[in-house]
């Protein structure tokens, strides 16, 4: 007769920990004490403001980037999409004239629609197209790209009215309760993406076509639908990302969103969603969002490394965690 097992007091309890969920919330602590360590002002609260307050535009736009990639997809384009939406924004603004909260609404609502718009044509040539992702969102990376350098002459697209910056200023500069407002922009985001992933058939479907299409598509998921219906999200929260970039500086050039996509995907990876599709988890992309800049900053404080090597850090970082993904994937087979 075998001798039972008694639980464990974690299975008694009927909890567990979850590393690779808790892990980038982990590694924001350990960057917090460093920081602090390199030096005493990084703990300020003012400087703490300005860190959550400059990654916003990267953790609104990777949220879109964790349904992308959830699914097993991939969007190299947000960055330059970012800078044409950005442009066209500008445009349409100095087109109307004036400085009238329904001009400025209108310009929000150009951002949102052509941002989804941007999305929908790239998830329809990677469905209906059958084209990869990667080759795709490469195309229509150099596209965007082209499109904002042409529209500016390859120049800056500035923001004509005095009076409609002034109108617009808030959205970026602006605060509720002591709370900047792209910080509340990103945690509604985040909010809302996550009972989208989590709690919604939709979510469900999203995770099932990143782990198996096959198996989806016999179970009856319209692969085609929700692979193109993360593109549009992916689009949709450019345009969120670029609502609340564009009263920071009032313009648009040919190098805005410049490596936007590295830092988005790099983002989510640390986050904790896997690369290969299958899994998102939208508050570890808020977390790792939020370490990029941290990273950054505390290059910046410290003087340990050029502040002109972050791009080589954030490349190294995706490397680092991708590794430790699949040493926490071996572990758990």
């Amino acid at each position: 007769m075998s001798q039972a097992v008694s639980p464990t007091p974690a299975r008694r309890l009927g909890w567990r920990f979850d590393m690779r969920a808790l892990s980038p919330f982990l590694a924001l602590a350990a960057l917090l004490v460093l920081g602090t360590v390199l030096n005493p002002d990084f703990m300020s609260v003012s400087n703490l403001t300005n860190v959550v307050t400059r990654s916003a535009f990267i953790a609104i736009i990777a949220v879109g980037t964790t349904f992308v990639i959830a699914s097993g997809g991939l969007d190299l384009s947000v960055g330059s999409m970012s800078a044409f939406v950005a442009g066209m924004m500008i445009l349409f603004l100095n087109a109307m004239g004036g400085a009238e909260w329904t001009t400025l609404a209108m310009a929000m609502g150009v951002a949102l629609v052509l941002g989804a718009a941007c999305g929908l044509a790239n998830g329809l040539m990677v469905t209906v197209g059958r084209i990869e992702p990667f080759i795709v969102t490469l195309g229509t990376m150099g596209i965007f790209r082209a499109l904002i350098m042409y529209l500016a002459a390859g120049g800056t697209i500035t923001m004509a009215s005095y009076e409609m910056r002034d109108l617009y200023r808030p959205f970026y500069f602006g605060d509720v309760l002591g709370i900047p407002v792209p910080v509340i922009a990103f945690l509604a985001v985040a909010s809302v993406a996550s009972l989208i992933l989590y709690k919604t058939p939709f979510g469900r479907h999203v995770v099932a076509v990143g782990s198996n299409q096959d198996v989806a598509r016999y179970s009856g998921v319209p692969i085609a639908r929700v692979i193109t219906l993360t593109y549009v999200i992916q689009g949709l929260c450019v345009g969120l990302a670029v609502l609340a970039y564009v009263p920071r500086l009032g313009s648009a050039t040919p190098t805005t969103g410049l490596l936007w996509e590295l830092q988005a995907i790099a983002a989510v990876v640390i986050g904790g969603t896997a690369l290969r599709g299958g899994r998102g988890r939208i508050w570890g992309t808020i977390a790792g969002a939020i370490i990029l800049e941290v990273v950054g900053n505390i290059m910046v404080l410290s003087n340990l490394v050029s502040e002109y090597l972050i791009g080589a850090v954030q490349g190294a970082i995706i490397i680092i965690a991708m590794l430790v993904q699949r040493s926490l994937q071996q572990r758990s087979q």
